[in-house]
């Protein structure tokens, strides 16, 4: 064969390269029209007897010299791929997503704006324990120029037996706290009947990790016109707290906080695992604003101050901490709480720590 030929033959092999990929490009789109009905309908996108058939044809028709099994397993990859691109196209639509929102999403809760580029703490009690242990908290961050408390008046707790919270009193004890030192109040809400009567006493609703996937919650509290502070789930993936956002803003509420409080994993050395990177994975992939919780993700008073340290410099929005007036005999998880001068020293150093990376 002379080199002529040769070259020839390239040409054509080039030629036939161009025709395949202009097929793969056109089948790409008729897939992504057939996603875009499959979701109108509510069709799962992933059907094995059609992509059977498909295969059973290709076998019918195959003339060589491939092997039929060589070519069913190129068009499984093919098959693949157009099924990611579907996903692709659906994670693009999300109403969370950057894609969909390029701008920042700023939640004002009571002229605190989250989300502005300023560094916004939210403290409080692990739980309402008494009017008097709230307002000592609560008088503490006001020195510091704070305004949003957190405090739990329904304590979802992994044994029956622990502390459960004092309820709507708790609930009560928070905003008369809040009214009294012109604060903004953020506590959690377990059922969704509750979010009603939730809405006159907190000015942010928290849904916790346990009730991120509680679709029932997520849509009641994506109906009212109310910030939504969204803890995500002990296991739950990136995606999967996502879309517990999308459950939300598609009910027409897109006042929402995400907040990354650890995951669960194998390690013991903590209450949980900080996911750290999930701050700035979360601000790229999303345009709402990001909280870390470094109580809840570390379990030890001794880590708060590093990991909110972590938490600033990766690009958090804002740092939870719980406080208490004397942890020794809070009602539950006394070991995570700061007392009142270590929450002054963990302030300290936090806004020192700020202006020097600033």
């Amino acid at each position: 064969m002379s080199s002529k030929d040769l070259e020839a033959l390239r040409t054509q092999i080039d030629e036939t390269n161009l025709k395949l990929l202009k097929l793969l490009n056109e089948r790409g789109r008729l897939v992504q029209e057939i996603g875009k009905l499959k979701e109108v309908q509510g069709v799962k996108r992933f059907d094995p007897v059609r992509e059977r058939n498909m295969l059973d044809l290709i076998a019918e028709h195959n003339d060589g010299p491939f092997e039929t099994s060589t070519l069913q397993h190129i068009f499984k990859t093919i098959f693949k791929t157009a099924l990611e691109l579907q996903e692709d196209d659906h994670r693009k639509a999300l109403l969370v997503s950057r894609k969909k929102k390029p701008e920042d999403t700023i939640v004002d809760v009571k002229d605190e704006k989250i989300g502005d580029g300023n560094t916004h703490f939210i403290m409080g009690p692990c739980a309402v324990e008494s009017y008097e242990q709230v307002k000592l908290v609560a008088q503490a961050m006001k020195e510091r120029g704070l305004k949003l408390m957190r405090g739990g008046a329904f304590k979802p707790r992994t044994s029956p037996y622990d502390f459960q919270g004092l309820g709507v009193e708790g609930l009560k004890i928070l905003r008369q706290v809040a009214d009294e030192l012109d604060m903004a109040v953020i506590s959690e809400i377990l059922n969704p009947s509750d979010i009603e009567m939730a809405l006159d006493y907190v000015d942010v609703i928290q849904i916790g990790a346990r009730n991120m996937q509680n679709f029932e919650l997520l849509k009641a509290a994506g109906s009212v016109n109310k910030p939504v502070l969204l803890k995500r789930g002990l296991s739950a993936t990136i995606e999967e707290f996502m879309y517990a956002a999308e459950y939300i803003i598609a009910q027409g509420n897109g006042q929402i906080i995400l907040c990354e409080r650890g995951i669960r994993t194998y390690e013991k050395a903590t209450r949980n695992t900080l996911d750290i990177s999930a701050v700035p994975i979360l601000k790229k992939e999303t345009h709402l604003p990001v909280v870390v919780d470094v109580t809840h993700s570390t379990g030890r008073r001794d880590l708060l101050l590093p990991t909110a340290k972590a938490a600033l410099a990766i690009g958090a929005d804002a740092v939870m901490a719980e406080v208490h007036p004397d942890p020794a005999v809070a009602l539950s998880d006394s070991a995570q709480q700061m007392n009142i001068p270590q929450f002054h020293e963990f302030m300290n150093e936090l806004q020192s720590f700020k202006i020097v990376n600033s």
